[in-house]
């Protein structure tokens, strides 16, 4: 059973993506495993290894541990003890409850796993490789990225990549960042890491037949016809169903005000129904002509 990994860096659709991907009943969603926050995160019945950093990179020379961990979770093995040891408040639970029930049903019903982890972009290759993962990997606009991030005040350190030698020895264009390792305008470190991510992306999907690029802003501005192209490159059905849902989930929120981040349900996962042409334009226009401007100028190669 091939396994679907989905990813790019965080706010590139990831979420939305695979919310999708799983709209035609074939899969098991499973949030961001990689995640080192809890939740979603943190929760050995999925993931049963330790994840130390953001982007925590997998390859070769470290795999013991996560090929051990992943290829139970790709097999829809939930580890319903080593959960128990760890987390046992009533949210903990009921994600046990949620996953143990997901993971058990649909491994006896022949799904297959579909990871939904922004986190794992580094290590996409090795995704590929060892677990025989068709990857989706999202590239987004600059400045709609950008945008993105700034409305949740997000950043990531370069120090959260530079303090893995393994990825900065398979990934030499990281290296880059060091002279932003102390950087405090999140603008900055924000494309530099942007940057770094399209580099890489770029290089893994002209290496690995298993991984596929993917413009979101392609994919919001027709997304019938992208996701239809997405479950046949990924193995699935485009049944009627899957259509219908794919169709109703990105005009959701057509002519209506707001939208944007939104915690939904107990998978801690930043997608809700959209409508994704809309909402791609939304986070561009979050930036000042002149902040657009600057960071197109920093993304240019």
């Amino acid at each position: 059973m091939t396994p679907v990994l989905v990813t790019g860096l965080p706010r590139s659709g990831t979420s939305w993506t695979g919310k999708m991907l799983a709209a035609g009943g074939e899969l098991v969603y499973v949030n961001e495993p990689l995640n080192p926050g809890h939740p979603p995160g943190g929760c050995p019945g999925v993931l049963d290894a330790r994840v130390t950093h953001r982007f925590q990179y997998i390859c070769p020379d470290n795999e013991a541990v996560w090929l051990r961990a992943f290829a139970d979770t790709v097999a829809l093995r939930y580890r319903f003890l080593a959960e128990l040891r760890r987390n046992r408040s009533p949210y903990d639970l009921a994600r046990l409850v949620r996953y143990g029930t997901a993971f058990t049903l649909g491994r006896l019903a022949g799904r297959r796993a579909l990871l939904d982890d922004p986190f794992a972009l580094f290590s996409a290759g090795w995704f590929a490789e060892r677990l025989g993962c068709r990857v989706i990997l999202l590239l987004r606009d600059p400045v709609g990225l950008v945008g993105s991030w700034r409305r949740l005040g997000w950043a990531v350190s370069p120090r959260e990549l530079l303090g893995q030698p393994l990825l900065v020895r398979d990934h030499p264009c990281l290296a880059e960042l060091r002279t932003l390792a102390d950087c405090r305008d999140p603008v900055t470190t924000t494309v530099a890491l942007w940057r770094a991510a399209r580099d890489v992306a770029v290089a893994l999907a002209a290496r690995h037949p298993g991984i596929l690029l993917v413009s979101y802003e392609e994919l919001a501005a027709d997304p019938v016809r992208g996701f239809r192209g997405l479950y046949d490159w990924a193995g699935l059905t485009w049944s009627s169903r899957a259509e219908r849902r794919v169709s109703h989930a990105c005009t959701a929120s057509a002519g209506r005000p707001g939208g944007g981040f939104a915690w939904s349900g107990l998978s801690r996962t930043a997608y809700r129904p959209m409508d994704s042409r809309r909402a791609a334009a939304a986070a561009a226009a979050r930036l000042s002509r002149e902040e657009a401007h600057r960071v197109r100028r920093l993304a240019a190669p």
